[in-house]
């Protein structure tokens, strides 16, 4: 990658400005271009690092240990929405604990009396728990700070990107229809945000392939309760029949969480596909596309690790 090089990234959810981010700051001219800034997906997620049903293995663990080291980084940096968070995931149907999670600082195996009633086994850990508006702001801040620059354009191709050497590709579900690729589906994810009744620690059940997902999030004075993995579905309306199953099944495990106030609802459809793409190809007019999508329920412990690869991809055309 030269100094100065024009680089579009098409996307501004947490892969886009993550990459335009490592970009930028590598000393490239770098231009972001988004319907919607930031993503709306990215807004609504919970969000806790932690691979989530996604693939290929070996690079998804490297793509989430980077991306692990640096959310450890800006945990430090209060300004940022990074904090390392203690917490649980439990089961109820004893299952082995994710092997991400072993290595992780004060992992030990939950007793009975630490459980909700119907769980059978559980862990505790601190991991990075991100609040996802407090987190894309400061993305976006420290884009500009880099030099680098944004436009919210609807584009009907990748090649409307205009005048660059590089276009990167980000543009999560979008790529559907810009690359296009009938690989990716969407998978409808709705949480609830509500009052905090004084939760300091994350909750999360581990449960495998159902689409009503179990977890809670504090963010200081809210609480973020998830969720759904509806797949094939990409309706980002509301569903109220949805968000109260969300509030009881969480309210379940934490009766404090029956009276809290409902503040939002936050839905989003993760851009799901068999493996994560994050690849280089190169146009017949010489114009090198960079794709960086496809991270389904991933995307936020990904990120970083996924968008210095880009970086590599980059350096080495």
């Amino acid at each position: 990658m030269t100094a100065g090089e024009r680089v579009a990234v098409v996307g501004a959810g947490v892969a886009g400005l993550t990459t335009a981010v490592v970009l930028a700051e590598a000393g490239a001219s770098v231009h972001v271009i988004a319907e919607q800034v930031p993503g709306v997906t990215s807004l609504a997620a919970g969000a806790m690092w932690g691979p989530y049903l996604v693939e290929p293995k070996d690079k998804v663990d490297q793509w989430g240990q980077r991306s692990l080291e640096i959310f450890r980084e800006l945990s430090e940096d209060p300004t940022t929405g990074v904090r390392l968070t203690s917490g649980v995931e439990a089961s109820r149907t004893a299952e082995a604990p994710p092997d991400w999670a072993a290595d992780l600082p004060g992992f030990r195996p939950c007793g009975p009396a630490e459980l909700p009633p119907g769980f059978t086994s559980g862990y505790r850990f601190m991991v990075p728990l991100i609040d996802m508006p407090a987190y894309l702001g400061y993305l976006s801040r420290r884009l500009d700070a880099a030099g680098g620059t944004v436009e919210r354009r609807r584009l009907a191709s990748l090649a409307d990107a205009g005048s660059a050497s590089v276009i990167v590709n980000c543009s999560g579900l979008g790529a559907q229809e810009l690359v296009p690729d009938p690989a990716l589906r969407p998978i409808r994810g709705q949480h609830v945000v509500v009052t905090n009744p004084g939760l300091t620690e994350f909750f999360s059940e581990d449960t495998g392939l159902s689409p009503d997902l179990l977890c809670i999030y504090p963010h200081g004075d809210t609480v973020v309760l998830g969720g759904t993995a509806i797949d094939g579905e990409g309706d980002l309306a509301s569903d109220d029949n949805m968000a109260a199953g969300i509030v009881a099944r969480c309210a379940e495990v934490e009766p404090r969480l029956m009276k809290a106030r409902v503040l939002e609802h936050r839905i989003g459809a993760r851009p799901t596909r068999s493996t994560v793409r994050v690849e280089g190809q190169l146009w017949e007019d010489g114009t090198m596309v960079l794709h960086n999508y496809g991270h389904g329920g991933a995307g936020v412990t990904l990120s970083w690790g996924c968008a210095e690869e880009t970086r590599a991809l980059l350096s080495a055309k």
